[in-house]
């Protein structure tokens, strides 16, 4: 029998319904483009908060990358709802959204794991996780034909990074996607979170991850799933893929009108 993970946050973070959900969808993809195309897309930054505040920020990433023939797509998420010690694989079949299922590649999950003892095959960090399933229905929209590795990381410390990157890094081609599953602060005032996020915001457009490792690790700024972000762009550097664009920035305070505690959204791009 198939083991597949069904959709935990349809209905709240976005429609339950399938045709609400492509309608919605192909709405953010028709109205958030970014002006310029890019080739050899190794990476995007997507956040995952509900479409209703993170959609138009995300519809930018994943515009990027619309119709582009990637057979894999690595989706790196931080665990919202439960600790756990190194780095869990999804070990089921699938997973599934509105929208349908879409296949585990069970190979790189099997070259990912192989005699490591921090990355794990297993169901810890899928059961509720929303940072990986919200991405999965936007992937639908903008591609054919492709499975994902879906990655939970219980810890983002630099040696957690440090080793998935590296086994990224081996297991990469060309028709490998990564995605980082990322807000950016909570809760602070817009003003706050602004000075805050400017500073991963400029750290991902200079591409210089070491030093967005530093800043985050000392509280300089802060991201929900900052671990993500840097594991994508150093296993880009390993993969000599080095540009990067950041597309959009925004906060929660510019869909509800609220500035006094904000969450920030970012998408960005790597490429060659």
């Amino acid at each position: 029998m198939k083991n597949v993970r069904e959709p935990a946050v349809a209905g709240m973070f976005y429609p339950a319904s399938s045709v609400k959900l492509k309608e919605d969808i192909q709405h953010l993809l028709d109205t958030y483009k970014p002006q310029e195309k890019f080739k050899n897309v190794v990476g995007i930054v997507s956040p995952h908060a509900g479409y209703a505040y993170s959609g138009k920020t995300a519809a930018f990433a994943y515009n990027a990358v619309k119709g582009k023939n990637y057979k894999t797509i690595i989706v790196i998420s931080p665990s919202h709802r439960e600790y756990f010690a190194g780095i869990s694989i999804y070990n089921g079949d699938a997973y599934k959204t509105p929208l349908g299922e879409v296949p585990i590649n069970k190979k790189m999950r099997y070259e990912l794991i192989l005699d490591s003892k921090i990355i794990f095959n297993g169901i810890s960090g899928h059961r509720a996780e929303h940072a990986v399933e919200v991405q999965i229905p936007f992937m639908q929209m903008t591609m054919n034909d492709f499975s994902i590795v879906p990655i939970v990381m219980g810890d983002q410390n630099r040696m957690c990074i440090n080793e998935l990157s590296q086994r990224l890094a081996s297991v990469m081609n060309d028709e490998t996607l990564i995605v980082a599953s990322s807000d950016l602060s909570h809760f602070y005032s817009k003003e706050q979170a602004d000075k805050r996020d400017s500073i991963v915001e400029k750290r991902i457009a200079e591409f210089d991850y070491e030093n967005l490792q530093n800043d985050l690790e000392v509280g300089k700024c802060e991201a929900c799933g900052g671990g993500t972000i840097v594991t994508m762009m150093k296993t880009a550097a390993l993969f000599n893929k080095k540009k990067s664009k950041v597309l959009s920035r925004t906060d929660s305070g510019d869909v509800t009108g609220d500035n006094s505690e904000v969450v920030g959204y970012l998408s960005a791009v790597v490429y060659s």
